[in-house]
């Protein structure tokens, strides 16, 4: 509810902003938000209409208002780069704000600066005072080069890309963009490549330049873009395993990382999980949050890390060694 004192021009503002946010509002919900009356209410679009704000009304029992064609905006424009730096920052935290040379310091700099002065003043204050612990484990790629990815995927057109492994290899290859995919920090573009014939998934901070070509594709149809992202980081490693445990599908599901494996049901009470990784430590430490027992069946790489894991967190549990009491000899 707004409170009684609130002057009319901030009623007013209000009144636009649930307009715009449920277009098509009725008085009646429009005066229940606002904590007025119905008439109190349409006085507020009526003082919007005075300002020239074109605010459309419909009649019937699905009518109400909505913001008109003509609205102008605030002259507050963004690049692509700066707008997906926007983005990027909110989904896994961006430590340059401060910096107006970055494209998301940059972006936010322009905001702060279309901010009323009471507003901007604090806000500019945290932005440049506060501290943020860096984080060692993000891996953010370059704003531009992803903002280039997502528009391909979007208007559907081949893209060459520049890339480095995490191993120093450097390749060309032209690709198929299906998809920008976000996971646990890292961005990912799943595509189909033509230089293998097959769904790859890459590491959108480790291409150096993308160019976008003249060629369009066609997405595969319902594509669930992090659900097959998800299925391909867990098959194509060097070590193939292959796990049994003791619990149901559903159970198991629930409670199994879905890059470590696919999951099939062996019968009603045991589940089958076969996939794949390069280091088998950490894929032991994946298994040891299973809420069943299992067995592994596949790949001694595995097996072994698996019992060096538990021979690990069983020595943590061994009482510890009694001091040692010096001996005093006699003459």
């Amino acid at each position: 509810m707004v409170r009684a004192e609130t002057s009319p021009t901030a009623r007013a503002l209000l009144t636009l902003e649930l307009i715009q946010g449920s277009p098509g509002i009725s008085a009646e919900r429009l005066a229940d938000k606002l904590g007025v009356s119905e008439r109190a209410a349409r006085r507020y679009v009526a003082i919007l209409r005075e300002a020239e704000i074109p605010i459309e009304s419909e009649r019937g029992p699905y009518g109400g208002y909505r913001v008109g064609r003509g609205l102008r905006l605030p002259p507050l424009m963004f690049s692509a780069t700066e707008a997906l730096g926007l983005v990027m920052a909110v989904l896994d935290g961006h430590h340059a704000a401060g910096d107006p040379t970055d494209p998301v310091g940059s972006g936010l700099g322009k905001i702060v600066r279309a901010l009323p002065e009471p507003v901007a003043a604090q806000a500019e204050v945290v932005r440049q005072r506060a501290a943020a612990a860096v984080d060692r484990s993000a891996a953010r790629p370059d704003p531009a080069v992803t903002s280039t990815l997502v528009q391909a995927s979007v208007d559907r057109y081949r893209v060459q890309l520049d890339y480095r492994t995490e191993a120093g290899t450097e390749w060309t290859a032209q690709v198929e963009p299906w998809a920008v995919v976000v996971r646990h920090g890292r961005w990912y573009l799943l595509c189909h490549s033509h230089a293998v014939d097959a769904q790859r998934a890459y590491r959108i901070d480790r291409v150096r330049a993308v160019e976008v070509l003249a060629d369009s594709f066609e997405a595969p149809a319902d594509l669930d873009a992090v659900a097959l992202l998800e299925d391909h980081l867990a098959v194509g490693w060097e070590h193939e395993t292959e796990v049994v445990i003791a619990g149901p599908l559903e159970l198991v599901r629930r409670c199994t990382p879905r890059a470590i494996g696919r999951l099939e049901a062996i019968d009603a009470r045991t589940t089958r999980l076969t996939g794949s990784t390069s280091n088998p430590a950490w894929y032991a430490e994946q298994l040891a949050v299973l809420p069943a027992p299992f067995r592994v069946v596949g790949s001694e790489p595995v097996r072994r890390a698996a019992r060096a894991l538990g021979e690990r967190l069983l020595a943590a549990t061994e009482p510890p060694a009694p001091p040692q009491t010096a001996s005093v000899s006699s003459r």
